[in-house]
């Protein structure tokens, strides 16, 4: 039984990465052993055990043959004859197929150091058009590794593009086209992302809305504007998606399903142009606050500002707005209650209401 350190972690490190997670792979073991040595068993489509203190995953050396369409039509073989280089062959790219040993020693059999040293992202094999998933994963590693001058090969391209031209990305689910692309959102380069999916001919049936045309490019810009504010992925998302139009980025948001409160700013977002907020009077103003249900959320009046300012809000008028925010929130039901009744009135009901928003108001048009 021989246990080596696989993908990501070797990956990372090699580029000088910091390594936050850790997968191991375990050649000539079979379940049996691996319960014997102390380790559970979580893996219910393959063989995956936990290390019985770190907790790590160990998986046993695998070899997976396409079954069906798809990226789960693969049937699984896992068993103690199944070699290193086999397990490493059904991986994705040549970067993530290094493997390292107890004793630190490099084991490379598909070219992964060269192409590291190249900058390139390498296809392993044929078979890497069997998963339409690795045209939207190429892409991720295509925007976290632009800042290191990392391209995708020509030939690897040109089989994202085979494999959005024969549909089965249509076989993906929502979730797992959401949360690569959320991931993506997280890289220095996001931008990068949706130009590769573009470049591979691959954003429908998902992002139909960003082909080639305005709504692509003001998709684009926005995303390249709000990336230099903040690196909140749904941040991100919502700056560049509320530059379409509002039927246009519902459609988009509906189909990737992502998560409610996205959708929601996106809305907002949608609902007040830059130029309003620059001029418009505090009555106006504390309706979009109140609109936007700040006073249970105040985070997300913030997060709005975040938008709005890659949309054009200048950072002098969100300071302001923030700040705002910030003092309207002191004013509390109980303390008007509580000021009234020390004047021998009593405020109750509706006009309890009437008061906090006249507060606020007079609050808002101080700070404004």
């Amino acid at each position: 039984m021989e246990i080596y350190l696989v993908g990501g972690a070797v990956r990372d490190t090699l580029l000088g990465y910091p390594v936050h997670e850790r997968d191991w792979v375990v050649v000539g073991a079979s379940p049996d052993i691996m319960l014997s040595l102390g380790y559970r068993q979580v893996g219910k489509d393959f063989p995956v055990f936990l290390h019985p203190q770190s907790a790590e995953e160990y998986a046993l050396a695998r070899t997976e043959r396409k079954s069906g369409r798809g990226y789960t039509g693969f049937a699984i073989a896992a068993d103690p004859s199944v070699t290193l280089e086999q397990d490493l062959q059904r991986r994705d790219l040549t970067i993530n197929a290094i493997a390292q040993d107890a004793n630190g020693n490099l084991v490379d059999p598909y070219g992964g150091l060269n192409d590291i040293a190249q900058r390139k992202l390498r296809h392993i094999s044929p078979a890497f058009a069997e998963d339409p998933l690795r045209v939207l994963r190429v892409a991720r590693f295509a925007a976290r590794f632009a800042i290191d001058g990392f391209t995708i090969a020509t030939e690897t391209l040109e089989l994202m593009q085979q494999l959005a031209a024969a549909d089965e990305l249509a076989e993906l689910s929502c979730e797992r086209v959401w949360k690569e692309t959320e991931r993506a959102l997280q890289t220095t380069s996001p931008v990068v992302f949706f130009e590769t999916l573009a470049a591979a001919k691959a954003l429908a049936p998902w992002f139909i809305e960003l082909l080639p045309g305005d709504c692509q490019a003001n998709f684009f810009q926005s995303l390249a504007t709000i990336t230099a504010i903040t690196d909140h992925p749904e941040l991100r998302w919502v700056a560049a998606v509320s530059r379409l139009s509002a039927e246009s980025a519902q459609a988009l948001n509906q189909r990737l399903r992502v998560p409610t409160e996205t959708a929601i700013l996106t809305e907002h977002v949608q609902l007040t142009t830059v130029k309003q907020l620059g001029d418009a009077p505090a009555e106006i103003i504390l309706e979009r606050m109140n609109r936007a249900d700040c006073w249970r959320r105040p985070q997300r009046w913030q997060q709005l500002l975040v938008i709005w300012q890659a949309h054009g809000l200048s950072a002098t008028r969100a300071n302001v707005l923030s700040r705002a925010m910030q003092q309207l929130q002191t004013i509390k039901a109980g303390d008007l209650i509580a000021a009234a009744a020390a004047k021998g009135q009593q405020l109750s009901g509706p006009d309890v209401g009437v008061q906090v928003q006249q507060q606020r108001l007079r609050l808002l048009q101080q700070a404004l």
